[in-house]
């Protein structure tokens, strides 16, 4: 399947990886989420609490075309090889899942507090950043 989703985008002058162009949803959104996150609690921001909440939403639809298009340039570019690299990034998007689907259950933007709800949206920049640097790490060396 692999071969047939890049022969297709390389006929069509398309020979760049997928996986990067993706990224830019749940990461972006993760950063979104947790500056929205840390404004809401300034007098008369409350309400971008909500806003960082639809930001985690987002982020969270956002992983599966990323994960996806991840997987598709793994196999074309290093052949399915597994590496530390590739297991660290498959276990923190993992992770990221995680803690994104926890927020959204368990957050109230109505009402936002410093409390556990908002150290898991500090855990999702943490968890971005690993995955970005462990990411160019693998593209880039």
């Amino acid at each position: 399947m692999t071969e047939v989703i890049f022969e297709f985008l390389g006929k069509i002058g398309f020979v760049h990886p997928l996986h990067p162009a993706l990224t830019h949803i749940p990461m972006g959104m993760v950063m979104g989420a947790v500056t929205f996150r840390m404004a809401s609690f300034l007098p008369k921001l409350k309400m971008l609490a909500r806003t960082g909440y639809h930001c985690i939403i987002l982020g969270l639809l956002g992983i599966f075309p990323t994960a996806f298009s991840g997987y598709l340039d793994w196999q074309n570019t290093f052949g399915g090889e597994w590496e530390f690299l590739i297991i660290l990034k498959m276990v923190l998007a993992g992770i990221l899942l995680i803690v994104l689907t926890t927020i959204a259950i368990i957050d109230d933007p109505e009402q936002p507090k410093l409390d556990k709800r908002t150290l898991l949206y500090l855990l999702t920049i943490l968890l971005a950043i690993g995955l970005g640097f462990s990411g160019g790490q693998l593209q880039y060396g």
